[in-house]
C-alpha cells in the first residue's frame, strides 16, 4: 500500500506542471463555487436564474465569436505556429458586434460587456496552456476567480442585483495586458489560415455544437419552465461543475501533451477510476449540504444525485476528446457534440415539462453518455488508441 502510494505521488503530485494546473483550477473553482453557492444562499430561485439565464446570452455569444475555438489556438500554439494575433482580431471583431447586437435587444450593457470578457479569458488561457506556460496560466486564471469574487458580491451589496455582472466582467480585465503582448510577438496574417482552415472551420463548429449545450439548456428552459426552475437547476449544475474541475484538469494538461505525440497512458487510466469516486461523492454528499445551507432549493437533491453519475462518461469524453483533437482529427469530436447537443436539446422539450427538474437531470447523465460511447467507438474503430 504505501509503495502503491508512493508510486501515485512520484506520477501524479511529482508532476510540476500538472500540480500547477491542477492547484489553479480546483482553487479557482472552489472560488467560483464559495461565489455562486453564496449568491444561492442570499438571493431567490427565481432571480438565481435570471442571472444565469443572462449569462448563458453571453456565453452563447462568446461561442460564436470565438473563431476556431481555444483548443485550435492551443493545439497550434503548441505546435509554435504563429496563428494567435490573426484568430484574437477575427474573434474580438465579431466580439464586438455580438455585444452591440445583445445591448440593442436586450438592453443589458452588462451581458453585453461580459461576452468580450469571455473571449478574451479563453484566448489568453488557450495560448498559455498551448506554451506549456502553466505558472503563468495558473497566476491569471486564479487572479481572474479572486476578482470574480470580490467585484461581484461587492457590487452586489453597493449596486443590488444589477451589479453582479458588472463585477464578473471587471474580474476580466488583467487579461487585457496579455492581449496587446500577443499582438506585438505575433502579427496578423491571414495567409496562415489557408492551409489550417479545415481544421479551424471543423473545430468551430465542434465548438458552437459541443459547447451550446452549456448555454442552450438555459435558454431553453428559462422561456420553457420559467426562472424558478432554472434557478434550481442552474444550482445543481453547479454542484456538477464542482465534480467536474478534475476532469477539466486531465484535458487541459492532456491536450497539449497529445497535441506533442506524448500521450500519458497512465494518468488517463488514474482518471477514469478517480471520475467513479468523484461520481460516489457528489451521490453521497451533494444532498446533506443542499438541505442544511440551501432550504429554498430542497427540491434539486434528487437531481444533483443523478447528475453526480455524469461525471464518469464525463471523464472518458475529455480523454477522448484530447487525443482526437491532438491527432487534428476534430471532425469526430464535432459529430459527438452535435449527437450530445441534438440529445439535450430534444430531452429537455420532451422531459422537462413532464418529469420537471428530475427530467433534465436525467437527460444530462444520457447526453454524456452518448457522447462518451460515440467517441469510444470512433476511436476503436478508426485504430486511434
Amino acid at each position: 500500500m504505501v509503495s502503491y502510494w508512493s508510486n501515485f505521488k512520484k506520477k501524479i503530485i511529482g508532476q510540476k506542471d500538472l500540480a500547477s494546473v491542477g492547484f489553479a483550477n480546483i482553487v479557482g473553482s472552489g472560488i467560483s463555487a464559495i461565489f455562486w453557492l453564496y449568491l444561492a444562499s442570499i438571493v431567490e430561485p427565481t432571480k438565481y436564474g435570471e442571472i444565469h439565464y443572462f449569462i448563458a446570452i453571453a456565453a452563447f455569444a462568446q461561442i460564436i465569436s470565438l473563431i476556431g475555438s481555444s483548443n485550435v489556438l492551443t493545439v497550434y500554439t503548441a505546435k509554435k505556429i504563429k496563428i494567435q494575433a490573426t484568430l484574437f482580431f477575427i474573434s474580438l471583431l465579431i466580439a464586438v458586434v455580438s455585444t452591440i447586437v445583445i445591448i440593442v435587444i436586450f438592453f443589458r450593457f452588462d451581458a453585453g460587456l461580459l461576452v468580450l470578457g469571455y473571449v478574451i479569458f479563453e484566448m489568453i488561457n488557450a495560448v498559455l496552456l498551448g506554451r506549456k506556460n502553466y505558472i503563468e496560466y495558473s497566476k491569471y486564471f486564479l487572479t481572474q476567480k479572486i476578482l470574480m469574487l470580490v467585484f461581484g458580491i461587492g457590487f452586489y451589496y453597493l449596486i443590488g442585483f444589477d451589479g453582479i455582472l458588472y463585477g464578473l466582467v471587471l474580474s476580466f480585465v488583467p487579461y487585457t495586458v496579455l492581449i496587446f503582448r500577443e499582438f506585438k510577438e505575433t502579427k496578423i496574417d491571414f495567409g496562415l489560415l489557408k492551409s489550417r482552415k479545415g481544421f479551424i472551420v471543423s473545430n468551430y463548429a465542434m465548438d458552437i455544437s459541443g459547447r451550446m449545450g452549456s448555454s442552450i439548456d438555459k435558454l431553453i428552459v428559462a422561456p420553457l419552465l420559467g426562472f424558478a426552475l432554472l434557478g434550481n437547476y442552474s444550482l445543481a449544475l453547479q454542484f456538477f461543475i464542482i465534480l467536474y474541475v478534475i476532469p477539466t484538469i486531465i484535458f487541459k494538461y492532456l491536450l497539449p501533451q497529445d497535441a506533442s505525440n506524448n500521450p500519458n497512458n497512465k494518468l488517463k487510466q488514474i482518471a477514469i477510476l478517480l471520475s467513479v469516486a468523484i461520481s460516489v461523492f457528489g451521490i453521497i454528499v451533494f444532498p446533506h449540504l443542499i438541505s442544511n445551507f440551501f432550504p429554498k432549493f430542497i427540491e434539486v437533491t434528487d437531481a444533483i444525485q443523478i447528475m453526480s453519475i455524469a461525471i464518469i462518461p464525463a471523464m472518458l469524453s475529455m480523454i477522448y476528446t484530447s487525443k482526437l483533437l491532438g491527432l487534428e482529427k476534430s471532425k469526430f469530436v464535432l459529430i459527438s457534440k452535435i449527437i450530445a447537443t441534438s440529445s439535450l436539446i430534444i430531452g429537455f422539450i420532451i422531459l422537462g415539462p413532464i418529469l420537471g427538474i428530475v427530467g433534465l437531470a436525467s437527460v444530462f447523465v444520457l447526453t454524456a453518455v452518448f457522447e462518451a460511447s460515440f467517441l469510444f467507438s470512433v476511436t476503436k474503430i478508426k485504430k486511434l488508441s
